[in-house]
């Protein structure tokens, strides 16, 4: 039998349509796989800390963490403005400026010297880990030459052979109405500058404890802005005046804060 050729054109558009939303199914099915393959990064023992740093933390009158602080490998010395009271048992201090959590450091009673040492050890896999993500995404590379303010970001491995200026707020997205398993790696040679009043904004359910900011130089956040997310720092951090974390800094030199507020995520 034969077909008219109206019925062949309609055939031959009717096979076309259905191979293109073939196509861009699969084109879908791919993004949403790349988007759900990132694993986190895993903190260890490390991730038991608000803040876990090698060679100090400062602070002054007005700064407010919840959970425990830690230093090591230098001693208690290295954490000062916390006013701290060391009890009998020796393993731990308190200071009010810190909540729902106590201070450690390397000189105090055992087993605090033990722990530590392996929470470094974490931490610092946990900053190689992040640091060694593959990236095979163009888009994700050098976005914007790293200033990414204005900008929304969806989960994955973002990569920057620069500093990051987030001079306006960034958002990061989930890809779906809960987002609680999607994973930011954002990976940077340079420097980490989060400007005053600026806000690091999680949407579509981004869990915090999700986003890993893995920062080759220095991190500043400055007055009155807000940050999500673990920063997992080779060098120093900066909390000025005003400044909030929701997240976790594990830095491998020092933290100071300046009537910052720190929260644990």
């Amino acid at each position: 039998m034969l077909f008219s050729k109206t019925c062949r054109s309609i055939i031959f558009f009717t096979s076309l349509l259905s191979a293109n939303a073939e196509t861009i199914r699969g084109a879908q099915q791919e993004r949403e796989l790349t988007l759900t393959t990132v694993e986190a990064v895993n903190l260890g023992s490390a991730g038991d800390y608000t803040i876990l740093t090698k060679s100090g933390i400062t602070a002054v009158t007005g700064t407010a963490i919840k959970g425990d602080i830690a230093v090591s490998p230098i001693a208690a010395t290295g954490i000062t403005g916390f006013g701290l009271s060391l009890p009998a048992n020796g393993m731990s201090s308190t200071s009010s400026q810190v909540t729902e959590g106590t201070v450690y450091a390397s000189d105090y009673a055992v087993p605090t010297p033990a722990l530590l040492t392996t929470a470094i050890s974490d931490m610092e896999a946990a900053y190689t880990d992040a640091a060694g993500r593959t990236n095979s995404d163009n888009s994700k590379i050098n976005l914007d030459g790293g200033l990414i303010g204005g900008l929304t970001l969806e989960p994955g491995v973002y990569t920057f052979a620069s500093n990051v200026d987030i001079n306006s707020d960034v958002t990061l997205e989930g890809t779906d109405g809960t987002g609680s398993t999607d994973i930011f790696i954002i990976q940077m040679t340079g420097d980490l500058m989060l400007a005053a009043n600026m806000k690091v904004i999680l949407t579509k359910g981004v869990l915090a404890k999700n986003v890993f900011w893995q920062v080759a130089g220095a991190v500043e956040v400055r007055a009155g802005a807000t940050m999500n997310g673990i920063l997992l720092v080779q060098t120093d951090v900066e909390f000025v005046t005003g400044s909030t974390l929701n997240g976790r800094v594990l830095a491998q030199t020092a933290c100071v804060l300046q009537e910052a507020t720190i929260t644990p995520a």
